[in-house]
């Protein structure tokens, strides 16, 4: 601790109280210039702080340890004949943490000292614990990021098929449970999927990486969605606990077809946009949540997607953070935004659209992840033009 007065007889008097309280390391300040002098070589636990003081009084002394981010959170102690209610609510202005009444009280000042050395451990050990919690989070967030497709990926399926893909992911303060994912199928074709878990945190995000692996075994079925879907939720009943479900949704993108054929297992309703038309088509989306029961069925579904079609799919976070007034469902708000937005002739330039629409309407700052994935289809050139 440090005591700072510029009397030696309260400096000694106050020792001398917390000594016999059985507190050892104590230093003494004989002004504020040596106050914080002292405070930047070695910082202590607790300060207990005179107010008038010749050259740099307790106020400017509070005031210049909180305007430094290294102690923001340093119990200040003033001891103050101070009984002008003005001086009193200035000192706590400037950051003081409590105040000792002068001529000082014994019992009063251990009372304080005690009460707030236990409120620094206390606040040092939430901040060791939110520093432990955020960089596990950022490592979560890397491994994410690692389980993503690839730019050499989506290079490769515009290639094949002529179909651009892009995503955008909206961090939130909380870990989130969805992942999403290309396998490359013949023909030109490749397989789409979204995978999005029940609730947030550390298990969410354990099961997404989990469901990860499986679907990747599982990608010899990737042409059948409906199969797909059927295995994926057989694995997951005996990997997730009891309440735990995933919604999902897999397709087959056919650019020689024009189509996108799919399976969903209560998940969101993909969106289809055609440039040049005016309205929005919103796909279906049924089935039984991954997870949920053994033996549940899926069925198979089309969209056309054929030159100039946008296609949006998105999780549940997504919806969840529209402001829906009125009989309109967010499915609907958010296909109306995404027929706007989504016109654009270039896919970067319709991502960055529909990003800045759903920024206006729900902020930057989402209550959880929010993940969108965006397919286009080009006019295909003929196979010698490539």
């Amino acid at each position: 601790m440090l005591v700072v007065d510029d009397t030696e007889f309260n400096r000694t008097l106050i020792s001398a109280m917390l000594r016999q309280a059985g507190f050892r390391r104590i230093q003494h300040a004989v002004d504020g210039f040596d106050a914080l002098r002292k405070i930047d070589d070695e910082l202590p636990d607790l300060v207990i702080l005179d107010i008038v003081m010749p050259g740099l009084d307790g106020f400017e002394v509070c005031r210049r340890l909180r305007a430094d981010g290294r102690f923001a959170d340093l119990p200040v102690l003033v001891q103050t004949a101070l009984s002008n209610t003005e001086d009193r609510n200035k000192a706590f202005q400037l950051g003081t943490t409590d105040l000792i009444t002068k001529p000082i009280d014994r019992h009063e000042l251990l009372a304080r000292v005690r009460i707030h050395l236990e409120n620094r451990m206390l606040i040092q050990d939430l901040q060791l614990y939110r520093a432990r919690l955020e960089n596990e989070l950022g490592m979560a967030r890397e491994m994410y990021d690692h389980l993503l497709p690839t730019a050499a990926m989506f290079d490769r399926i515009r290639h094949d098929s002529g179909v651009h893909i892009r995503h955008h992911r909206a961090v939130s303060s909380e870990l989130g449970g969805d992942i999403w994912g290309v396998i490359p199928l013949p023909e030109e074709r490749f397989g789409l999927y979204l995978l999005d878990m029940t609730g947030a945190g550390v298990s969410a995000a354990l099961n997404a990486f989990r469901m990860h692996t499986v679907l990747h075994e599982l990608s010899t079925l990737a042409t059948q969605p409906a199969r797909f879907l059927t295995e994926a939720n057989a694995r997951a009943v005996g990997l997730f606990d009891s309440g735990e479900r995933a919604a999902m949704i897999h397709g087959v993108v056919d650019p020689n077809a024009g189509t996108f054929t799919y399976a969903t297992a209560s998940c969101r309703r993909p969106i289809l946009v055609r440039r040049g038309t005016p309205d929005a088509i919103l796909g279906h989306a049924d089935g039984a949540p991954v997870g949920e029961a053994a033996g549940s069925v899926y069925r198979l579904r089309t969209l056309p997607f054929g030159p100039g079609a946008r296609l949006m799919l998105y999780n549940k976070a997504v919806l969840a953070a529209l402001p829906v007034t009125g009989p309109r469902s967010a499915e609907r708000l958010l296909a109306e935004l995404a027929a706007i937005a989504l016109q654009a002739p270039v896919l970067d330039d319709a991502r960055d659209a529909m990003i800045a629409a759903l920024v206006e309407a729900v902020g930057d700052r989402p209550g959880q992840d929010m993940t969108l994935v965006f397919l286009g289809k080009d006019v295909r050139e003929p196979l010698g033009a490539r």
